[in-house]
């Protein structure tokens, strides 16, 4: 056991050291680094306000009041910001195919995806982070809930699996760059249409899409279904309470697609010169 711990540490070693040295790069200029954050606190609210500003008007929409609507908002920017600040720089794989420096990656002991990942950490989104824990500490501290063991699991898985569904969002939106290197905005439809769907009641789409963004693109398990369990909502005929609990089934499965797309993008791949 020992030396099995040993040889994992040895193997993550380089992973550390090149997030340190990203994260030291990035606090070097300490206003240039305290605007951004600033910036991605702005989105954030201007992302919340968007849902205060709905519900000051509407009492329940989509079958959801204010406090739950919170809860679906606040689990879901949790989430992508978590998602986006260790793999969201993969939508800028199109610059680096065009300017050849994947090549550079290849001549690395590193794999590929994980030099990506491990290029840039993005901890201006600490802002944006910042604003999403704050926004769901309010919703499970004002909301109706029973609490339980099952519910704190729940909301721990929900983090987890909501998570790791947005990084595979990035992950399968870097495959497809291979073959869409100006394709940036049919790949953001599906990571950033992606998580403005999440943010919603899922009962404000029409079925098609419900369906789409539930059991295609499962962002729904995201927040949506987990906040229908946790308050003990009645939910609807396409999307029941109990699915909440299959979050990290469709965040494996959605690691399958992105497993899927990764492969052949890279193996579509051909150098900077083919």
């Amino acid at each position: 056991m020992a030396d099995r711990r040993l040889d994992l540490a040895v193997r993550l070693r380089p992973y550390r050291v090149l997030l340190a040295s990203r994260a030291r790069a990035q606090m070097q200029y300490r206003a240039s680094f305290v605007t951004d954050i600033l910036g991605t606190v702005g989105v954030g609210l201007a992302e919340f306000a968007e849902v205060w500003v709905i519900f000051h008007n509407v009492d329940v929409l989509g079958g959801l009041d204010f406090t739950a609507a919170l809860l679906v908002f606040a689990l879901s920017n949790l989430a992508f910001s978590l998602a986006d600040m260790f793999v969201g720089h993969l939508d800028q794989l199109p610059r680096y195919i065009r300017a050849g420096q994947v090549d550079a990656f290849y001549v690395r002991p590193l794999p590929l995806l994980a030099q990506l990942m491990t290029s840039d950490l993005s901890l201006r989104r600490v802002g944006r982070l910042s604003v999403a824990l704050v926004a769901l500490a309010i919703a499970l501290t004002t909301a109706d809930i029973t609490w339980s063991a099952a519910t704190v699991a729940l909301i721990l898985l929900t983090v987890v699996s909501g998570t790791a569904i947005f990084s595979a969002l990035f992950t399968a939106a870097g495959g497809l760059q291979f073959f869409l290197v100006d394709g940036a905005e049919f790949t953001n439809a599906f990571t950033y249409g992606g998580q403005y769907a999440a943010q919603q009641s899922q009962q404000v789409f029409p079925d098609p899409l419900r369906i789409f963004w539930t059991f295609v693109i499962p962002t729904a398990f995201v927040a949506y279904l987990p906040a229908v369990a946790i308050l003990d909502l009645p939910g609807d005929h396409l999307a029941p309470p109990w699915l909440a609990w299959f979050t990290p089934l469709a965040a494996a499965l959605a690691w399958g697609l992105a497993g899927l797309c990764w492969r052949s993008g890279t193996r579509h791949y051909q150098g900077a010169g083919g």
